[in-house]
């Protein structure tokens, strides 16, 4: 089955990133996207002495709720990095229609549309660059 990789670039808005996560989020859960319908975030921080990168999973949301109302890690990281978001598409073959209609959807709606969006279909050129990305996320 054939992936479409749609890469949105959020530079260091982090606020608008976790917006596009919890839009993707309740599109999953209202529309039974599950195994359909996958992102992920790379975060690359900037001026950092350290290992240069740091990759988030975002399909385990939830491993930090706790009885505290501190968010750890996004204070001060957040200015610090760019994220960039990697959705992956992967709907079977009679299931054309649908999969066109997101990939029309997503791209246009509000917390999507100043990331700079690029669909990368099966056939492109950065295909398999792309998709190596995403796997190497987990």
């Amino acid at each position: 089955m054939p992936h479409i990789y749609i890469q949105f670039d959020f530079a260091k808005d982090e606020e608008k990133a976790q917006q596009a996560r919890h839009k993707l989020e309740g599109w999953k859960q209202a529309f039974r996207l599950d195994k359909k319908l996958l992102y992920k975030f790379e975060r690359i921080a900037a001026n950092s002495s350290g290992d240069g990168s740091k990759s988030e999973n975002s399909e385990k949301p939830g491993k930090a709720k706790g009885k505290s109302k501190t968010k750890p890690e996004e204070p001060s990281p957040a200015s610090n990095e760019t994220v960039k978001l990697f959705v992956r598409l992967a709907f079977s073959s009679h299931e054309k229609l649908s999969e066109q209609r997101w990939v029309e959807r997503i791209p246009s709606e509000e917390p999507f549309q100043a990331a700079s969006p690029a669909v990368v279909k099966a056939g492109d050129a950065k295909f398999s660059d792309i998709e190596k990305q995403f796997e190497d996320l987990s």
